[in-house]
């Protein structure tokens, strides 16, 4: 018979297991429990080991009145702009069913601990130049949701620092690829551009070498 593992004092997410309740179900202990708003709860080993319990249900419960809350700027039927993306940037980070997930959640971008409070984003959203019609931008395509990598763009800004937009070492700074070719005169879809793409890309050439011939 394997040892049973001893959680007595552990804690998982708001609960802190009390003692075994001698119960089994499925092959589980089943844990009394004090969540921290109070409430002891019974819960199987499996389920807080997994990450599945981690409340009595009240963190389930501030979730759906977080959701319905008006948070200064949101409505059930109409929310703010600023709300609604910060629930976008959430869904594309943190929810695999999301079809922008694979292009964040997947590649390792996480929104801030802070921003996770819905109030703390809109705070900053208005604090760092929020206007309607701009869409938040993070400044390093591979770094986090944070204060400090995230601005205010327009989508014809945004759109110079995606992910496929090619960042060379040019002249010992970190630049973007097109930003360098346009401060050369040359533009994007020439045959210039697609030879000193060649060049860079394929060869992988320094900027300045694939400049100079």
């Amino acid at each position: 018979m394997a040892k049973i593992r001893d959680l007595t004092g552990q804690r998982f997410g708001r609960l802190v297991v009390l003692r075994d309740t001698g119960e089994r179900k499925s092959g589980n202990v089943v844990w009394r429990c004090r969540c921290d708003c109070g409430n002891e709860v019974n819960i199987k080993g499996g389920n807080l080991t997994s990450g599945n319990s981690i409340s009595c249900g009240c963190y389930s419960r501030e979730c759906t009145v977080e959701r319905s809350t008006i948070h200064g700027m949101a409505s059930r039927k109409k929310r703010h702009p600023i709300y609604r993306t910060w629930v976008a940037m959430l869904r594309r980070c943190e929810d695999p069913n999301n079809n922008r997930y694979k292009y964040y959640g997947a590649r390792g971008i996480k929104v801030c601990d802070e921003w996770h409070d819905a109030q703390v984003f809109i705070d900053w959203a208005l604090a760092n130049n929020w206007q309607k019609g701009l869409s938040i931008d993070r400044i390093d395509n591979d770094g986090n949701y944070e204060p400090g990598n995230c601005r205010w763009t327009t989508r014809k800004e945004q759109a110079r620092n995606k992910t496929n937009s090619r960042y060379v070492i040019y002249n010992g700074d970190r630049r973007l690829f097109v930003e360098v070719l346009g401060e050369h005169d040359i533009m994007s879809g020439t045959s210039e551009y697609k030879r000193i793409h060649y060049r860079v890309n394929t060869l992988h050439w320094s900027m300045e070498r694939a400049l100079s011939v």
